[in-house]
């Protein structure tokens, strides 16, 4: 039965990890790479902030999101899923931070789910669910 129940953990943590990956891969491109003019219409912080930051924030979005498939997929260092998902969620107590501060309220659902999905993935990978690398 616990072999089971740690089956189903482990298909939704990878389910977790892919969506959240896709999600953060097309912010970080857009962040990263894309003109500020562009992305200042659906990211309205972005004009208010330096350029180099947002291209970081994005670069770091980018990075979590390879971290949290790659290293497991490959069967490489896999813990390495679980520290990206780590680094994601705390991407996101500091956005959420950053947006209280600008009292941007209506924004703390969304960035307060993709908090507590992060550290979900992170924990299920640390503990319940953790993967097993090659080396071992």
């Amino acid at each position: 039965m616990e072999q089971k129940q740690n089956t189903k953990l482990h298909i939704l943590l990878w389910v977790l990890q892919i969506l959240l990956a896709l999600l953060y891969a097309n912010a970080g491109f857009l962040k990263a790479f894309k003109p500020i003019a562009e992305i200042a219409p659906m990211i309205t912080w972005a004009s208010s902030l330096p350029e180099w930051l947002v291209r970081f924030i994005g670069i770091s979005e980018l990075l979590g999101a390879i971290g949290l498939i790659l290293p497991a997929a490959l069967k490489i260092r896999p813990q390495l899923s679980m520290l990206a998902a780590a680094g994601i969620a705390t991407i996101m107590l500091l956005a959420n931070l950053f947006h209280i501060v600008r009292g941007e309220f209506f924004v703390l659902p969304m960035t307060g789910i993709l908090f507590a999905l992060a550290v979900f993935i992170a924990y299920g990978r640390w503990k319940p669910a953790p993967f097993i690398s090659k080396e071992k």
